[in-house]
């Protein structure tokens, strides 16, 4: 296993954690409702608006998956839709789960303007789809979504329980320690934010191809039907990679976690001094800003 960051600007302490199946239910909830930090997480800033710059690569990786016209196919943690609606316009009829309500929205609010009946997004949670029947999907896919649900062995065998025998599981998950740019966000990040909950397990534990092969077993997958691939997904923007920084800071949760603490502290400034710099040293654009970064891509054959 590989060990946890002192610290970790995907982990929070409060939140807003819906337990609500109506629209009358979810607007009568009151601030004493238990509080999910994940979903809390996932639901601050505006995520679309890092999403916007993954467009073209989450294009590119479903192009590669072989999705055909009439699969099953279940996007888990699909935000706004980066994969699940390019898996729809192949033909594939898609659902999209999210833990966060903003996303879902956007997602069906991109894939209706977009004419894609095939396509839909619902609220749920990775590591409890009591709402999706046994064996329903032909694929499943999660990109850099289901990794940041907590109760990882229980995310490996929901994913499990809902592929049909035959069918196949992908995730594209962010890799501890990698020099690309996700990862060392998430190292310069930790540096500002304090400690952990006791118990708290790192998303990026994901990128680690024991712990995968670990969490899929206890779903009944031996290591055999579980392959790895070193990925790359390019983020693009069309201003300097300043600009890309800010909009990490003022939209993207776990960066947003990062300043607020960073600010308590007086280094607000210091950590906009390092990712700005990280930033510009990956960046391949001269003109604007487009920073590739590597992934472990997984395939589990059911």
């Amino acid at each position: 296993m590989w060990p946890l960051p002192d610290s970790d600007p995907f982990c929070v302490s409060s939140g807003a954690k819906i337990f609500a199946t109506t629209e009358s239910q979810f607007n009568n909830v009151t601030m004493n409702t238990p509080l999910n930090p994940n979903k809390a997480l996932w639901e601050k800033g505006d995520f679309t608006r890092i999403a916007g710059t993954m467009r073209e690569s989450g294009e590119a990786l479903v192009r590669q998956l072989g999705i055909t016209k009439g699969l099953r196919v279940l996007d888990l943690g699909c935000g706004d839709g980066t994969t699940a609606i390019p898996a729809a316009k192949l033909g594939a009829d898609v659902l999209g789960v999210d833990i966060a309500r903003n996303l879902v929205e956007a997602g069906n609010r991109r894939a209706r303007e977009q004419g894609l009946t095939n396509c839909r997004f619902q609220e749920g949670d990775a590591s409890n789809l009591e709402q999706l029947p046994d064996h329903s999907f032909d694929v499943v896919i999660s990109i850099f979504g289901a990794m940041f649900a907590p109760k990882p062995f229980e995310v490996a065998k929901e994913m499990v329980r809902v592929t049909r025998r035959g069918g196949r599981i992908v995730m594209g998950n962010w890799i501890p320690n990698d020099p690309t740019l996700v990862a060392q966000i998430l190292k310069i990040s930790s540096n500002y934010t304090p400690p952990p909950p006791e118990g708290f397990v790192s998303p990026m534990t994901w990128g680690i191809e024991g712990n995968v092969i670990e969490r899929f077993a206890g779903g009944g997958v031996p290591a055999e039907k579980i392959s790895f691939a070193r990925d790359t997904f390019t983020f693009n923007f069309a201003g300097p990679p300043s600009a890309y920084v800010d909009e990490f800071r003022k939209y993207y949760g776990p960066t947003m976690n990062a300043f607020e603490a960073a600010e308590k502290s007086g280094r607000a400034a210091d950590l906009q001094r390092e990712l700005e710099e990280l930033f510009n040293r990956q960046n391949k654009s001269k003109d604007a800003t487009s920073i590739p970064a590597t992934f472990l891509r997984v395939t589990v054959a059911v």
